[in-house]
């Protein structure tokens, strides 16, 4: 008996010397720089009563709170819900040291569902789209297969296109290809290429891709406007490219409906490249000067107005960002159907149409099987009528 009194003595007595190192830290805790200590945690295991002030002083008293505006700090806030959901939607008159257009935005909760649009339906349906239509294309050729001229080239040639016209295309065809191809390393390479090549090597090939496609950008750009510009004339609609359209262009019979310089396909293709050539242009320079360039506020107000929608056109900078890396993605997925379609007709599609945009020089024969109209306004150019 007289053992157990005595160990239970021992034991008071070391939960009163306990108590007392914890009192005597639980004081100053610079060290930790206000948090708990091992001795806070193994006192509360032990249901003894606990000195709160480190807390209520650290995170500010609701008794004495003082205003929403003053309770942040680099010490941390009272938790109430109302000042973080008023955080959360905008509506915190916040005043920070940082200066820029989205520095007063503490909190932005679309991250997310932009992430999972990002990584789930735009590659998922975009690289479907590019694979389903590729697969196309190789069954067309099988079946169709190339389109000749027929009764074979004259071996007579005749200038289709100057070298200052195949220089402003070649610029635009070949920055789009390096557009396309560093633009899908960089939406899908996480998820394809980390576990070819490990992240390292990802690494350095996503900064690369990066470098690249922000520079390569300038000269598709400066490609769009040297294609515009000496092109347009040539492509503004008419009557007749309603006729060829009727006629499936003799893409898929042997029949040639008339063409001037440029056929309605070939029209199609020029305003696709234009217009979502522009959208994915000033989509990419919105992304490449973050926050200085907003636009889907402005556009969201237009398309409201127009057909009654009621889409938010009050928008954060971090939405205007995400909403045109979005939109990049969607137009330049598209303009790489298109021209995917183009490259095929104009290389392995169609026999003797590589000619026009390598040596300028284009047989009679083909000419004036896809573009008779051309070769006649040609031929009265030059005051004579002796083309083979």
């Amino acid at each position: 008996m007289n053992a157990k009194l005595l160990a239970a003595a021992l034991f008071m007595l070391a939960v009163l010397s306990f108590n007392s190192a914890w009192a005597e830290t639980a004081v100053d805790r610079t060290a930790t720089g206000g948090a708990q200590t091992l001795e806070d945690i193994m006192a509360r295991q032990q249901q003894l009563k606990l000195d709160e002030s480190f807390r209520s002083e650290n995170l500010g008293d609701p008794a004495n709170a003082a205003p929403a505006s003053e309770q942040l700090g680099t010490r941390g806030g009272v938790s109430l819900s109302d000042t973080y959901r008023s955080i959360r939607y905008n509506e915190f008159d916040a005043n920070t040291q940082v200066r820029g257009p989205a520095a007063d935005v503490l909190i932005q909760d679309g991250g997310m569902p932009w992430l999972k649009l990002r990584e789930g339906p735009i590659i998922t349906y975009g690289g479907g789209a590019l694979l389903v239509f590729i697969a196309v294309l190789v069954v067309f050729y099988l079946i169709r297969g190339k389109i000749r001229i027929e009764g074979g080239p004259s071996g007579v040639t005749i200038q289709r296109f100057k070298a200052v016209e195949r220089f402003g295309h070649w610029l635009l065809a070949g920055s789009f290809i390096v557009l396309g191809l560093t633009g899908l390393i960089t939406l899908m390479g996480r998820s394809f290429l980390i576990p070819v090549f490990g992240v390292d090597a990802f690494a350095t090939l996503a900064a690369g891709s990066k470098w690249i496609h922000n520079n390569i950008s300038w000269a598709f750009m400066l490609g769009l406007i040297m294609t515009f510009v000496m092109w347009v004339a040539h492509n503004i609609p008419n009557k007749l490219d309603w006729q060829w359209l009727k006629a499936g262009g003799g893409i898929f019979s042997d029949s040639h409906p008339s063409a001037k310089k440029f056929n309605a396909g070939q029209k199609i293709v020029f305003w696709t490249v234009m217009v979502l050539g522009v959208s994915v242009s000033l989509s990419g320079l919105s992304l490449l000067f973050p926050f200085q360039m907003p636009m889907f506020s402005d556009t969201f107000s237009v398309v409201n107005s127009v057909f009654g929608t009621d889409l938010d056109t009050a928008l954060t900078p971090h939405e205007e960002m995400q909403y045109a890396n979005i939109w990049h993605s969607i137009v330049a997925f598209v303009m790489m159907l298109a021209i995917i379609a183009h490259i095929y007709i104009g290389t392995v599609g169609m026999e003797g149409a590589y000619d026009a945009m390598g040596s300028g020089q284009v047989d009679t024969k083909w000419a004036r099987q896809h573009h008779d109209l051309w070769v006649a306004e040609v031929e009265a150019k030059q005051g004579k009528g002796d083309v083979p």
